[in-house]
Parts: structure tokens; C-alpha cells; sequence
């Protein structure tokens, strides 16, 4: 094959890479910054837009961030909502979740709250029932080590 048929055939495609960084907080350090720049992307100019679209959270929560970095290096993201873990953990009021899911639990969680959380994870799926995602939720509360009460 001739170099001009080879080279007319590869097209660069954009790369995804997927981080979760605290609310901001975020820096060039770890995990952002050797993400990044394995990539050639500024980890600072990733961290600047990152803080400024995340100050109205919590400091410190921990936010997934979905970010495209196309051929050119230039880059964009999509914020997504926290982990479902953290977020029954909170309504919960509990810092860890159980060792031995099924058998032992650390907590309880009302129905309400699971139908909260779903409403927040909705945000990032689409195509799915508010009904399929609460028990989504329900069984990730179970597997947490939470009790589900009514």
C-alpha cells in the first residue's frame, strides 16, 4: 500500500477519558494531571474550567467528569452527578458501607430517599424509568448494607 492510500484511510478519532476529581479542588496533581498529560492536554486549563463549573457544589465532592480530547488537543467535558455509593451513604448518615453485604447491615434508608437519588442519577441515563432506576438504586443500597424501610 502507498503511503498517500495509508495515510488518506487513518482519521485520529477522539479519545474519552473518564476521572472522578473533588469539587473544586482540582489541581495538575494527581489524578488529573498524568491523566492529561499522557494525552497532551494542559492539566491546568482542565482544572480552571473544572472549578469554576463545579464551585456550586460541595468543596469536595466527588465529581465523575467525562472529558473528549480531540486530535488537536484541545478538549471539552461533561460533568456527571456523584457516585450512587456516596450519595446513599449520605442520606443514610453512614461513612462506610457493610463488609459483608447481605448479612450484615450498617444502616437504613426509606423509600423517599431511594426516589431522590434516583431523580439525581436520571440526569446521566437516558431511556430508562424512574421505576428501573429506584431499583437500580434499591439494590445498591442493599449491596451497601443498608435496609430499605418504607
Amino acid at each position: 500500500m502507498s503511503k498517500r492510500a495509508a495515510g488518506s484511510t487513518a482519521k485520529a478519532a477522539a479519545q474519552i477519558v473518564k476521572l472522578i476529581v473533588p469539587a473544586g479542588k482540582a489541581t495538575a496533581q494527581p489524578p488529573v494531571g498524568p491523566a492529561l498529560g499522557a494525552k497532551g492536554v494542559k492539566a491546568m486549563d482542565f482544572a480552571k474550567e473544572f472549578n469554576a463549573r463545579t464551585a456550586h457544589l460541595d468543596p469536595g465532592l466527588p465529581t465523575p467528569a467525562l472529558i473528549t480530547i480531540q486530535p488537536d488537543r484541545s478538549f471539552t467535558f461533561e460533568l456527571r452527578t456523584p457516585p450512587t455509593s456516596l450519595l446513599l451513604k449520605r442520606a443514610a448518615g453512614i461513612t462506610t458501607g457493610s463488609g459483608r453485604t447481605g448479612s450484615e447491615y450498617v444502616g437504613s434508608i426509606n423509600v423517599k430517599a431511594l426516589y431522590e437519588i434516583a431523580k439525581i442519577k436520571m440526569k446521566d441515563i437516558d431511556d430508562v424509568s424512574e421505576e428501573a432506576m429506584c431499583k437500580t438504586i434499591a439494590g445498591q443500597a442493599r449491596s451497601v448494607g443498608l435496609r430499605i424501610v418504607s
